[in-house]
């Protein structure tokens, strides 16, 4: 294990304590982490997944300005956690399937990724959980519940064992995620 991992994974512990609580300092360790992880996933070989940090740090900063209520809101204040509206729900399938597809296709065509299905899958899937999150659907936690074994295989095939363990933690507290943002919507009814 390298100390850029161990960091980035100790992190990462805050992040998902964070995420779990709804609390408001999960976007900026969600910036901090993407960072870490950029370096990890390329140096790694998981390129994809590292391509998804990109878009997570971005998609951080879009999150952080939706939950405080300055995106988005008529009325400036902070955004509740809420369930998402059915409407969306063929459009997140269609999404996910098209970019699962596209990702493995350009990740085996390029070569470069040690793993194109799982890195394309999980990719995929990450790109939908974190737009979602950012919205502050209770479901984002669904499709991290499907991403976060991918990560597991993924980290420790590429030997980031630190990683691994990181998302089988996090594979924990999207259980308890799914039951406490789901109570939390519920109750706002």
């Amino acid at each position: 294990m390298n100390p850029i991992e161990v960091i980035g994974a100790a992190i990462g512990l805050a992040y998902i304590i964070s995420e779990y609580r709804a609390d408001r300092w999960f976007w900026p360790l969600s910036l901090l982490m993407s960072v870490f992880y950029i370096v990890i996933d390329f140096t790694s070989g998981i390129y994809a997944n590292g391509a998804i940090c990109c878009y997570n740090f971005a998609m951080s900063v879009y999150g952080l300005l939706v939950w405080r209520g300055i995106v988005q809101s008529k009325d400036k204040t902070e955004r509740p956690v809420s369930s998402c509206p059915t409407r969306f729900l063929p459009w997140i399938i269609a999404v996910v399937a098209v970019l699962s597809v596209v990702l493995w296709w350009v990740l085996r065509t390029l070569g470069e990724s040690q793993y194109p299905v799982l890195d394309g899958v999980s990719s995929a899937l990450s790109i939908m959980a974190m737009w979602m999150l950012s919205q502050k659907y209770w479901q984002q936690w669904i499709l991290w519940l499907i991403v976060e074994p991918i990560m597991i295989t993924l980290f420790w095939l590429t030997d980031n064992y630190a990683s691994a363990l990181l998302y089988v933690v996090f594979e924990v507290f999207c259980i308890m995620g799914i039951v406490r943002w789901r109570r939390l919507s519920l109750n706002r009814q």
